[in-house]
């Protein structure tokens, strides 16, 4: 089977057309087309603008974009570059680095909805505890039943004088 280069280069001659023809119709560089054409990927700095550069040199082309593809990505990863994406960083991940992961997963705005419906019904529940718990310790109601007794005739409260 052929490269993804011979099959790109073959296309285009297939169709008579230049680089620059096809530079013009998929506004890809012709050095990365020719590039592309030579199967020299180092031109690129990332696997995705091959990718990419090579999905539109097949569509311009009329080529079967997929099989294109597929065949790319076989090639990328015999190369020592574009074989597997590099590290973002060389520090292992720590204990906050997973929990600032997980934390960044929650939907917020439903966590604060079902915190809010969650306080509200401790609320409701603790008042209707207390409501309970107070009628039930109404001191009045525990007083034996008392009588009347008037004080000292002589105990009133003296009237002003004017």
């Amino acid at each position: 089977m052929s490269t993804v280069a011979e099959q790109l280069r073959a296309g285009r001659e297939a169709k008579n057309l230049t680089v620059e023809q096809v530079a013009e119709m998929t506004k890809i560089r012709t050095d990365h087309l020719r590039a592309l054409e030579e199967g020299n990927f180092n031109v690129f700095s990332a696997p995705i603008y091959i990718r990419g550069s090579v999905k539109n040199y097949a569509s311009a082309l009329k080529l079967d974009t997929a099989k294109l593809l597929a065949a790319l990505e076989a090639e990328l990863k015999g190369t020592q570059k574009f074989s597997e994406p590099p590290p973002l960083s060389d520090q292992k991940k720590t204990i906050v680095d997973e929990i600032t992961l997980m934390l960044a997963k929650v939907n917020w705005k439903l966590g604060l909805a079902g915190l809010a419906i969650l306080a509200l019904a401790v609320i409701i529940g603790v008042s209707i505890w207390a409501w309970g718990h107070h009628q039930k310790t109404n001191s009045l109601q525990n007083l034996a039943p008392a009588r009347y007794q008037p004080g000292n005739a002589g105990d009133t409260l003296p009237l002003p004088k004017h």
